[in-house]
């Protein structure tokens, strides 16, 4: 099944064209049958000669109405662009055309209406053909013109007969089992509740699914379907069609969000797309400007972050960051209209190339264009790659909605890349192969060897900055690389196992790696060692040995195991510490226990040092305090 939309301009006599194709009027307003005027998108449906239904947006064409006939055309296969005989190329028909250009609708016609008010002849040729040339270098360009009058019927069948032929030339609606309703009305029915509609894509709809409002998250059920006032157990793609949903209130959905299955699709503030600003656009587009998104049924203001220009003049071309203040629901390739809050005009558009960037994108940089001009132009083999490439460690779950692709396809596609070892899953690199899973995460093989190549490197720059530590923290490198703690894991395990790192825990260095000390550091640390040496028992306090050799070769002769603090303020050399241990143990198999004043005169040192070090020993469970005296533990 086919939907169509009408275009032109006021007053041109698009509803009463689909007045006579269906037989009856779209306008369902009393203050639209009062002004006999469209204001908001009207909807109708028709059979083709062939017997087969064909779905009708009917939208406005005043232009205080544009952005009511936006939220109508996003679905459409073809399009009627209605223009009356009497008046000819107006300004809406011009902002029309334009729209459906920037949306590259695949099909349609112009119906050249009210021909029954013209007897001139002439006159209908010279209107064609400023017609034609209005079409040029557009979708409609070679579009058939039909001349129809509503009033009389005249050319209302042959329209039928041509509208069919363009129809059948166009592919089936893909059934991509997600399905996604952009709802552009929502009512209540008296008995029955809340019902939105709108026209189905990417799969069906059955009664009693389970679908979630996006992009608020809610969930309800589908307690009913109709197309065309039909009820149906099962809506197709490519229909019009009214969902009655069970769960929610009609002030919970509003035109703009999207009905779809649980979990199929989400929403993003963030989009890269492709732009093209009008011809006739009143103005530059520059950095920073706010504008209206129009995609589906969305409507939500944005700021561009132009990329790779300052600004772009009437005509030009370039690529968009768009921030959102609301979230919206889009995937890859969907096409999308910007206009201008003030003045109002339509100023361009284009199509949606990764909807889910991970983060704001440096203006003037060469590489994000690139990246972006690879992503438009590719195939889906190729995006899937530029998309791995350009994230590393991406999931797959991510990736599927980023490139828009069903999981059952996308592993497929991810398997041939494995196999080709063109990218690598990081679970499996000192793992045996296990299947893919929607947690999986990637890396191309070449942003790994650079991954590798960039870890080595991060390490040596510590390794020049802190000569005396045992290697950079985990924690860091993490920060440095950019990585998640999962893809720093792999990145070191696969390091190691080529014996190009040591993994010290909580720190990595490279295996050639060696702490020493300058010539100036080992002077400093030899005078402070003699100090330990004339009193063992009675050493210099931590404060003393930081103000003499500094944090970093303090910290050094502790890990190195020549310096043991034990505690805040008090350390021995590691060989004198074990010399006291060994006396204290004698001393206690001796007689029992041993006090701190014991300690004290045996060692010839102050009581400060003597219960540092029996404090030490019972955290260490050498020995238990009992009352005032030490045992040995056990």
């Amino acid at each position: 099944m086919f939907v169509i939309g009408t275009a032109g301009h006021v007053d041109h006599g698009k509803s009463a064209l689909v007045e006579a194709l269906s037989g009856f009027h779209p306008d369902r307003l009393a203050e639209e049958k009062l002004r006999e005027m469209t204001i908001d998108l009207g909807f109708a449906w028709f059979n083709l000669p062939s017997g087969e239904e064909v779905g009708v947006v009917d939208v406005p064409g005043h232009r205080d109405f544009i952005e009511n006939m936006l939220a109508g055309v996003g679905g459409i296969d073809a399009a009627i662009l209605v223009i009356a005989a009497d008046e000819g190329v107006m300004p809406q028909t011009r902002e029309h055309l334009a729209i459906l250009d920037l949306l590259q609708v695949k099909t349609g016609l112009v119906a050249l209406t009210k021909v029954d008010l013209i007897s001139d002849l002439d006159w209908l040729t010279l209107v064609e053909e400023d017609i034609r040339q209005a079409l040029l270098g557009t979708v409609f360009e070679d579009a058939p013109i039909l001349r129809v009058s509503a009033r009389t019927q005249v050319g209302i069948d042959e329209l039928k007969h041509v509208l069919q032929r363009l129809l059948e030339q166009q592919p089936p609606r893909s059934n991509r089992q997600k399905p996604r309703l952009p709802v552009d009305r929502v009512f209540t029915i008296a008995g029955f509740g809340t019902v939105v509609t709108g026209t189905l894509s990417d799969g069906a709809f059955r009664i009693g699914d389970e679908v979630e409002i996006l992009p608020s998250g809610l969930k309800a059920r589908i307690r009913g379907l109709q197309t065309h006032k039909k009820k149906e157990e099962i809506a197709l793609p490519g229909q019009r069609t009214a969902v009655n949903l069970a769960g929610v209130s009609k002030d919970q959905i509003y035109r703009g969000n999207l009905i779809s299955h649980p979990g199929d699709y989400r929403s993003t503030r963030l989009l890269d797309v492709k732009f093209r600003l009008l011809k006739d656009a009143t103005m530059p587009l520059k950095h920073n400007s706010q504008v209206k998104l129009f995609v589906w049924a969305n409507e939500v203001l944005a700021r561009v972050r132009l990329l790779g220009s300052e600004e772009l003049t009437p005509g030009e071309e370039g690529w968009l960051q768009l921030e959102l203040d609301e979230e919206v629901v889009v995937v890859r390739g969907d096409r999308y209209i910007l206009r201008r809050p003030s003045p109002a005009e339509t100023i361009g558009g284009g199509i949606i190339v990764d909807p889910f960037p991970k983060q704001h994108h440096k203006r003037f940089a060469q590489k994000v264009i690139d990246y972006l001009e690879t992503l438009a132009k590719a195939d889906i083999r190729e995006g899937v790659l530029e998309m791995i490439e350009a994230n590393p460690a991406i999931t797959i779950g991510e990736l599927l909605q980023r490139a828009n692709l069903l999981e059952e396809e996308g592993i497929a596609l991810l398997n041939d890349l494995l196999q080709e070892q063109l990218i690598i899953d990081l679970d499996k690199i000192n793992q045996q192969m296990k299947p893919l899973t929607l947690e999986t995460a990637l890396i191309t093989v070449n942003q790994w060897q650079k991954l590798q190549q960039e870890a080595l490197q991060q390490m040596e720059k510590f390794h020049q900055n802190y000569p005396l530590r045992k290697g950079i923290p985990k924690e860091e490198l993490k920060s440095r690389l950019r990585l998640s703690a999962r893809a720093l894991n792999n990145l070191i395990a696969s390091l190691v196992t080529e014996q190009r790192v040591i993994d010290g825990g909580k720190w990595v260095a490279k295996v050639e790696f060696q702490r020493r000390l300058n010539a100036v550091q080992a002077n400093e640390v030899n005078l402070l060692l003699e100090e330990f040496v004339a009193a063992p028992y009675s050493p210099p306090s931590i404060k003393d040995c930081l103000n003499k050799v500094g944090e970093e070769v303090y910290q050094f002769l502790v890990e190195e195991g020549i310096l043991l603090p034990v505690s805040a303020e008090v350390v021995f050399r590691q060989e004198d510490y074990q010399h006291m241990l060994i006396e204290i143990q004698r001393m206690i198999h001796a007689q029992g226990e041993i006090s701190a004043a014991q300690v004290r005169d045996q060692f010839q040192t102050s009581r400060k040092y003597a219960l540092a070090l029996l404090e030490y020993l019972d955290a260490q469970g050498i020995t238990q305090r009992v009352g005032d005296v030490r045992r040995l533990k056990g």
